[in-house]
C-alpha cells in the first residue's frame, strides 16, 4: 500500500530558532496523536541537525530543500547528498519550480541529483508541473509527462519504487488559486497511468503522488479525498501549526 503523505515546505524562511521552535511545537502537536499520513518537514539546510534533534523521527520525517549534483569537492556553497544524510534527514524535495525557474536545473541535472540522493539513502520528494502559459494550451499532460521520463525514467524499477511525487502547477504555488480537486485528481490519476506504461501497475500503485499548490486547511479534506491523491506538498501553511495541523488530519 503507498503511503499517505504531508510534507512542509518551509522554502526560505524561519531563522535557525524559530524553524527549531515550529518543529518543537509540531512534535508537541502531533505527540498523542494517531495521524493518518506520514508527515514530513522541508527546512533549510542550516537548520536540519537541529530540527532533527528536536523532533521524535518516527512521527517527522524531515527533509532538505535541494541537493547538489556532485558527490563533493569544490563547488563552494553547495550541500551535498551525504551531507544532508548524516544530519538525519531522511528526505530531499527535488525538482521544485522555483529551482527550475530561478536556478535553472535542467533534467540532466536533477537527474545527477536523484541518483546521488538515492545512493545517499535519501527519499526524494521530486516537484513536477506545469505554468499558466503549458496548461492554457493544453500541454500540461505533455510537460508533466516529459518531465518525470527525461529525470527518473532511467532508473531501475527498484530504485524508482523509492520515489515520491509531487504534482505542483505553478499556476497555483503561492498565488491563492488551486486546481480542483477534479483538476488534481485528473493529473494525478494520468501520472499513475504513466508510470503504469514504464514499470507496471504494482510499482504505480504504490508510488506516493502528492498534490502542491495552496492546499491549505479549507481544500486539503476534498484533494486528498480523490483516488490518487495522496496527500500534499505544503508551502506557506505549513509555516504554523494551526494551519498545518488540519492539512494533516485532514486524512
Amino acid at each position: 500500500m503507498r503511503k499517505n503523505i504531508v510534507a512542509g515546505n518551509w522554502k526560505m524562511n524561519l531563522n535557525l530558532q524559530e524553524g527549531v521552535a515550529l518543529a518543537t511545537a509540531l512534535n508537541e502537536a502531533l505527540k498523542d496523536k494517531t495521524v493518518k499520513c506520514d508527515v514530513v518537514i522541508g527546512t533549510p539546510f542550516i537548520h536540519l541537525a537541529s530540527v532533527v534533534n528536536a523532533v521524535d523521527t518516527t512521527k517527522i520525517g524531515v527533509a532538505a530543500q535541494n541537493c547538489a549534483d556532485k558527490v563533493s569537492g569544490a563547488y563552494t556553497g553547495e550541500v551535498a547528498a551525504a551531507m544532508i544524510a548524516s544530519t538525519g534527514a531522511t528526505y530531499v524535495i527535488l525538482g521544485h519550480s522555483e529551482r527550475r525557474a530561478y536556478y535553472h536545473e535542467t533534467a540532466e541535472i536533477l537527474k545527477e541529483k536523484v541518483l546521488l540522493a538515492l545512493a545517499n539513502g535519501l527519499t526524494p520528494i521530486f516537484c513536477i508541473g506545469e505554468v499558466l502559459q503549458e496548461r492554457e494550451a493544453e500541454k500540461h499532460f505533455e510537460v508533466v509527462k516529459s518531465q518525470i521520463e527525461s529525470s527518473l525514467f532511467d532508473l531501475a524499477p527498484e530504485e524508482f519504487s523509492k520515489i515520491v511525487l509531487a504534482y505542483e502547477p505553478v499556476w497555483a504555488i503561492g498565488t491563492g488559486k488551486t486546481a480542483t480537486a477534479a483538476q488534481a485528481q485528473e493529473m494525478h490519476a494520468f501520472i499513475r497511468k504513466t508510470l503504469v506504461a514504464k514499470y507496471g501497475a504494482e510499482i504505480a500503485d504504490n508510488t506516493s503522488i502528492l498534490y502542491g499548490g495552496s492546499c491549505n486547511a479549507s481544500n486539503a479534506k476534498e484533494l486528498f479525498s480523490n483516488p490518487d491523491v495522496d496527500g500534499g506538498l505544503i508551502g506557506g501553511a505549513s509555516l504554523g501549526v494551526d494551519k498545518f495541523m488540519p492539512i494533516i488530519e485532514a486524512f
